[in-house]
């Protein structure tokens, strides 16, 4: 199994990598869920780490509806993403009536690559799930990160366990949401998950906890 941890700074960086992680996902204000990072914290990381870092594209918070100067600007980080030599991409863009906006992540997909790219958890938002999960399956994206349309993956657990089956080898779904050294086993267990998203510290803490990331990772060998 793998574990994807969220950072927010290339200190955030090295402990997660420090603590066993196996990726890392590089946000900037996670209060607001994550934000794209700047640019030095994009270039730096992946400079300095060994473990793959995916960057989000996000120029806001708030809702996945993206006017025209916000999908230049993602189309822009990307793209610089890129340069830096990222290996992944982090992103999801929604319609007003919360379907996935197909013709804007066909351009953002095909821009990405040749790196990875994850659907992020404006998933947890879409009006059906199992029809934006084929939407998502047909663009090309590698993985989707969701908490299965919950406050957390384990509220969500069944829905999670459900898209797992469908998507069957098409596509990874990587829970991600509330996930702690308390629930990680169970999920793993109830879900077949083989990817899973945490933010590796408690309410409160600013940076990742090495010591929960190092026992998440131990539950997981």
């Amino acid at each position: 199994m793998l574990l994807e941890i969220i950072a927010t700074s290339v200190y955030d960086a090295f402990k997660a990598e420090n603590a066993g992680a196996n990726r890392i996902e590089l946000v900037e204000n996670l209060e607001a869920g994550g934000i794209t990072p700047d640019y030095g914290t994009i270039i730096l990381t992946k400079k300095y780490l060994k473990i793959p870092v995916f960057p989000m594209v996000r120029p806001r918070g708030g809702d996945f509806v993206y006017a025209d100067d916000e999908f230049e600007l993602m189309c822009a980080d990307i793209e610089i993403c890129k340069k830096a030599g990222c290996d992944g991409v982090v992103f999801g863009l929604l319609t007003r009536d919360n379907q996935v906006d197909t013709v804007r992540c066909k351009t953002l997909v095909a821009l990405a690559r040749p790196m990875e790219v994850t659907f992020h958890r404006a998933f947890d938002v879409v009006a059906n799930a199992f029809e934006s999960l084929e939407a998502i399956i047909e663009l090309g994206f590698d993985r989707i990160l969701t908490s299965g349309q919950a406050n957390t993956a384990w509220e969500g657990r069944d829905l999670i366990a459900d898209l797992i089956k469908k998507a069957g080898k098409r596509i990874v779904i990587m829970p991600g949401s509330g996930i702690r050294e308390t629930n990680i086993a169970d999920l793993a267990a109830i879900t077949q998950a083989s990817e899973f998203h945490s933010s590796g510290r408690n309410k409160g803490e600013d940076f990742v906890n090495e010591n929960m990331v190092k026992r998440m990772t131990a539950l997981m060998k």
